[in-house]
């Protein structure tokens, strides 16, 4: 007899081929709070296209949420390049195992590239639009009020929280900044360092600026 698909909040889990290899790749190399953590992150995401009435494709943002902290690992961190950024070229190089069109590959990249840049990804197409949101959900409690008792209990039933998790990612993303605090200029990351790491010292926008080599 066929497994049926699961479905979480009314939500149907991605069950192909690829998303399940994604699942497992990232249930294999991200901690229990990331995995959950970005698991939450595809169904809050998915939960607001519904609510929004998007029209999405389910594959890609799942694919955007499970692997949108993967640059936090080592596996898969660069010297230089913003977590962010080495999580979708993690995506980009999965992806092309399948067939997955250009365009759906550059839109997981910039789900993940951009999530943790505030103003922008709500304006770019679903995929791109729903990882944000689902992360500012699961991070920041940002649209909290606009789900259900019922959707957020059953989302966090089958992928717990804990109970130390704002503590736990806060200490996440400051093990995926640390070595490269030069990644966090202009992006929430300077705060967690901040936070976090007593040594670290801010750049200033506009000491670059009036610090350049330019004359006037």
């Amino acid at each position: 007899m066929k497994n049926e698909q699961k479905v979480v909040a009314g939500i149907k889990i991605p069950d192909s081929a690829m998303a399940k290899a994604a699942t497992e790749l990232v249930r294999d190399t991200e901690t229990d709070l990331l995995f959950h953590h970005s698991s939450r992150v595809f169904l809050f995401g998915a939960l607001t296209g519904e609510r929004k009435q998007l029209k999405y494709d389910a594959e890609l943002l799942y694919i955007g949420a499970m692997f949108h902290d993967m640059g936090i690992m080592d596996q898969y961190a660069s010297d230089h390049d913003r977590f962010e950024v080495d999580g979708a070229n993690a995506a980009r190089d999965f992806l092309s195992a399948y067939d997955v069109s250009e365009r759906g590959v550059d839109d997981v990249w910039d789900s993940i590239a951009l999530h943790t840049t505030p103003g922008i990804p709500q304006h770019k197409r679903p995929t791109v639009a729903l990882v944000t949101a689902g992360v500012e959900m699961d991070v920041l409690g940002i649209a909290y009020d606009e789900f259900t008792d019922a959707q957020r209990h059953e989302v966090c039933s089958c992928h717990p929280r804990g109970l130390k998790f704002k503590h736990g990612i806060v200490s996440s993303f400051c093990l995926g900044t640390i070595r490269k605090p030069e990644t966090t200029f202009g992006n929430v990351k300077a705060d967690v360092l901040s936070y976090m790491d007593p040594t670290y010292k801010r750049e200033n926008f506009v000491d670059m600026i009036l610090n350049s080599k330019w004359e006037s």
